[in-house]
C-alpha cells in the first residue's frame, strides 16, 4: 500500500494527476449513465447506446492512463511507440463494448458481473499494452505480485460497476456504478505502476520515430475532449427527448382523447389541489355536474359517429367558457363537470350553470342534419357538507339527478334532504354482509388470450352479486360501498380463497388474475393471508396473478412496495390494472416490480378511430417494452382492435371478442375438473371460512 501511495505522490506530476482525475470522473460517470440507457432500450437503439457507451468508456480508460503516464517522472529518456499506443486505444474500446454487450444481454444472471469483469480486464490489458508502447532508455523490471493484484482489482471493480446498474438497491446506485469504474481504472493503473521499476541504461537508445511527450499530450487531450463532448451531447439530447415524451404522454393521459377536455384523473388532480390551497375566507369552491339529455337516442338513431360529433361540439363550447377560475372536464361517456374556485354567492354558480345550459342547447350540425341535446346541472359546494372529493362529486351528481327529475335545462343545488341515495347505499351495505352469509356472491371468469395464437392463457376472476330481489347487481354499484365501509377486506379475502380453491381443481393449469382493492393492499396481513390461502387450497403460486391499481399504492409507496415484494417472494405475479386512467406514471413503473401492465378498455376502444387513443396505447407498449414488462389490453371487441394490438407488439388481450364473463360452468370445456378432493370455499359460509383459516 505504501508503495502505491509513493507511486502516486512522488513519481507522478500533481498537475497531470488532477487533469487525469477530472477526465476519469467525468468519463466514468458518463459511461455508466450511457450503459444504463443500454439496459432500457431494445433493437437498433440498444446497439447504438452500446457502441457509444463502449467508445466513451474505452476512450476514458485510455486517456486517463496516458495523461497519468505523461506526468510519470521517469528516470530515463522516454517516448511512445505509435503502433502499440493506438492498439491500446483499440483494446480499451473493444473490451468496453464487448463487456457491456455481455452485461446487457441478460436482466439478472451472473453474465451481468461477467461483462463487468471483461471491462475491468480490458482496462488492465489496455494498461499493459500501453506500457509496452512506452519506450525508455533503460530496463523495465516488474513485480509479479503487483501485476496480479492489478488484474484482480480491475476485474472486481468492473464487475461491481455493472452490478450496481443491473441490481440497484437504492437510488444512489447509479452513482456507485460510476465510482466503481473510477476505482477500476485508477487502482489498475497505480497498482501496476507501483510494480514497475525502471533501471536507466544509456546503452539502450530511444528510437527517433517515437511520439514525443508534447505531441502525445495534445493528441490525448484533443481526442478526449471531442469524445466527451459527443457522448455528453448525445446523452443530453436523449434526456430532453425523453422529458418531452413524458410531458406529451402526461398530457395524453390527463385529457380525453375524443374531446381533448381534461379527463377524470385531471379533474381529481385539479380539485385536490384546490382543496389543499390556503383557504380564502370569502371564496369557496363549487362543483357543477351535468350530462347530455337525449344523447342515447342520438347514438341509437344516428350511430356513434353522430354521438362523437355532438360530444366534440359540446366540448368546444365548454372550452370557451373555461378561464382561470373555471375548469371543465369530461368524466364519463356523456358526463361532464365544471369547477369554479371563485364562488362567493349562489348567483355565481347559477350564472355559470345557465351559460352551460345555453351553450349545450344550441343545435349541432352533422352531415346536413340538426341534432339537439339538453342538460340539467347539479351543484355542490366546498367547504360544506362534503368532506372528501368523492363526496363533493357525489353530492353534485345527486343534485343533478334531482334537477333532471323536475324538467330538462334545470339547475339544482345539493341539499341534505337529497340523501335518499345515501340511505339506499347504507341498506345495500348491510345486505352485502348478509348476502355473503347466504352465498349470494358468485365468481365469473373472463378469458385472457394470446394475441397471435388466440389460445387461452388465463382468466380474470370477476365478482357478481345475485340479489334475491334486485337480481344481479353491478360490481360498480356495490364495490365502492364495500370499499367505503371496510367490508372489502372480508369480501376480497373470500374472493381470493374461492378463486384459488376453484382453480386448483382444473385439469388445465391456467393462471388466474384476482383484483385486490387499495384497502386490501394497505392491510399488512395481505401477504400472509394469500400465503395461507395457497397452502390450504393447494394452488401453485405461479398460477396466481394479483391485479392492483395505482390508487392502491399512491397513499403509502413504501408499504405498498414492501407488500408487493413479499407477494412476489411467494412466486405470485403482480400486474398494474387500468393503466392510463389514474395517476399512472413512469416513476411508478420504475419503482415497483410489476410483471404485467393492463391497458384500460377506454383507450383500446378508440385505437382504430382516434389518433390520441392509438398514441396512448402505442406509447404504453413502447414504454413497457423498454422496461421488459408484458402488456395485456382490455376491452378488445373486434378484429380491428386485435389487428392494431398485434402490429404494435401487445402480447395478450381480453375482451368480448373472445368471450364475456361467465360462471364456472361456462369455462368447463377449457379448464376441465379434477376429481374433487375437498369442499370449495365458494359454497362455504363466512364463519366456516374463518374456522377453516384458524384451523
Amino acid at each position: 500500500m505504501l508503495r502505491i501511495i509513493s507511486c502516486i505522490t512522488v513519481e507522478h506530476s500533481l498537475s497531470h494527476l488532477l487533469f487525469a482525475t477530472v477526465i476519469c470522473v467525468l468519463g466514468s460517470l458518463l459511461t455508466m449513465r450511457l450503459f444504463t440507457r443500454v439496459r432500457r432500450t431494445e433493437g437498433l437503439q440498444k446497439f447504438n447506446w452500446l457502441f457509444l457507451s463502449g467508445f466513451v468508456g474505452g476512450s476514458t480508460i485510455w486517456t486517463t492512463h496516458f495523461i497519468a503516464m505523461l506526468g510519470y517522472q521517469s528516470p530515463a529518456m522516454n517516448g511512445y511507440e505509435p503502433e502499440l499506443t493506438l492498439m491500446s486505444l483499440f483494446i480499451g474500446i473493444a473490451a468496453s463494448i464487448i463487456g457491456f454487450t455481455v452485461a446487457a444481454s441478460t436482466p439478472k444472471t451472473m453474465l451481468v458481473e461477467a461483462g463487468g469483469a471483461i471491462v475491468g480486464l480490458g482496462i488492465a490489458c489496455m494498461h499493459y499494452v500501453g506500457i509496452a508502447g512506452y519506450k525508455v532508455a533503460g530496463h523495465m523490471v516488474w513485480s509479479q505480485s503487483y501485476v496480479l493484484t492489478s488484474l484482480v482489482l480491475a476485474a472486481a471493480f468492473g464487475a461491481v460497476a455493472t452490478n450496481r446498474v443491473a441490481r440497484p438497491v437504492t437510488r444512489f446506485c447509479k452513482h456507485g456504478s460510476g465510482l466503481a469504474l473510477i476505482l477500476a481504472i485508477v487502482l489498475t493503473h497505480f497498482t501496476g505502476m507501483a510494480g514497475l521499476t525502471i533501471v536507466p541504461d544509456s546503452a539502450i537508445p530511444v528510437a527517433g520515430e517515437l511520439i514525443s511527450v508534447n505531441i502525445m499530450t495534445g493528441l490525448v487531450v484533443a481526442v478526449m475532449v471531442v469524445i466527451l463532448a459527443l457522448g455528453a451531447s448525445t446523452y443530453v439530447i436523449d434526456i430532453q427527448s425523453s422529458q418531452a415524451a413524458v410531458e406529451r404522454y402526461r398530457h395524453l393521459s390527463l385529457h380525453d382523447p375524443l374531446t381533448n377536455l381534461p379527463n377524470r384523473a385531471a379533474f381529481n388532480e385539479h380539485l385536490a389541489a384546490l382543496t389543499k390551497r390556503p383557504k380564502d375566507m370569502t371564496a369557496n369552491i363549487a362543483v357543477l355536474s351535468f350530462d347530455l339529455d337525449r344523447f342515447k337516442e342520438i347514438n341509437d338513431v344516428h350511430g356513434h359517429a353522430a354521438g362523437d360529433a355532438v360530444l366534440r361540439t359540446v366540448a368546444e363550447r365548454l372550452m370557451l367558457l373555461s378561464n382561470d377560475s373555471q375548469f371543465m372536464a369530461r368524466v364519463g361517456g356523456d358526463e361532464f363537470v365544471a369547477v369554479m374556485h371563485k364562488y362567493f354567492i349562489r348567483a355565481d354558480a347559477t350564472a355559470l350553470a345557465q351559460r352551460i345550459i345555453d351553450e349545450i342547447a344550441k343545435p349541432v350540425s352533422w352531415e346536413e342534419q340538426t341534432l339537439c341535446v339538453g342538460t340539467s346541472v347539479g351543484i355542490s359546494t366546498f367547504p360544506g357538507q362534503a368532506t372528501t372529493i368523492d363526496d363533493l362529486l357525489s353530492q353534485a351528481d345527486i343534485a343533478m339527478y334531482r334537477a333532471k327529475s323536475t324538467s330538462s335545462n334545470s339547475i339544482c343545488f345539493y341539499d341534505a334532504s337529497m340523501d335518499q341515495i345515501s340511505r339506499e347505499r347504507n341498506a345495500l351495505a348491510i345486505e352485502m354482509r348478509e348476502g355473503l352469509r347466504r352465498r349470494e356472491f358468485e365468481l365469473f371468469y373472463q378469458q385472457q388470450n394470446d394475441t397471435v395464437t388466440r389460445e387461452v392463457v388465463g382468466f380474470e376472476v370477476l365478482l357478481r352479486w345475485k340479489h334475491p330481489v334486485r337480481g344481479y347487481i353491478a360490481p360498480m354499484e356495490f364495490i365502492p360501498i364495500a370499499e367505503r365501509n371496510g367490508f372489502i377486506l372480508e369480501l376480497g379475502e373470500w374472493v381470493m380463497r374461492a378463486a384459488c380453491a376453484e382453480a386448483a381443481t382444473w385439469k388445465n393449469p391456467l393462471r388466474i388474475a384476482v383484483n385486490v382493492a387499495p384497502q386490501q393492499l394497505s392491510d399488512p396481513r395481505l401477504p400472509q393471508i394469500v400465503h395461507e390461502i395457497l397452502l390450504q387450497t393447494g394452488l401453485p403460486a405461479s398460477r396466481l396473478e394479483i391485479e392492483i391499481t395505482e390508487s392502491g399504492i399512491i397513499a403509502d409507496h413504501q408499504h405498498a412496495l414492501h407488500a408487493i415484494r413479499r407477494l412476489k417472494a411467494l412466486g405470485i405475479k403482480v400486474a398494474m390494472d387500468d393503466y392510463g386512467t389514474g395517476y399512472s406514471s413512469l416513476s411508478t413503473l420504475q419503482s415497483f416490480p410489476f410483471d404485467k401492465i393492463k391497458i384500460d378498455r377506454a383507450f383500446v376502444d378508440g385505437v382504430v378511430t382516434n389518433k390520441q387513443s392509438a398514441a396512448i396505447v402505442r406509447s404504453t407498449l413502447i414504454l413497457a417494452a423498454s422496461l421488459d414488462i408484458p402488456v395485456l389490453a382490455e376491452g378488445v371487441e373486434n378484429e380491428d382492435h386485435i389487428d392494431f394490438l398485434r402490429r404494435e407488439g401487445c402480447l395478450q388481450v381480453q375482451g368480448f371478442l373472445f368471450g364475456k364473463p361467465v360462471p364456472r360452468s361456462g369455462i368447463e370445456a377449457i379448464v376441465g375438473t379434477n376429481a374433487p378432493a375437498k369442499p370449495q370455499p365458494e359454497v362455504m359460509a363466512v364463519d366456516e371460512i374463518k374456522a377453516a383459516a384458524a384451523a
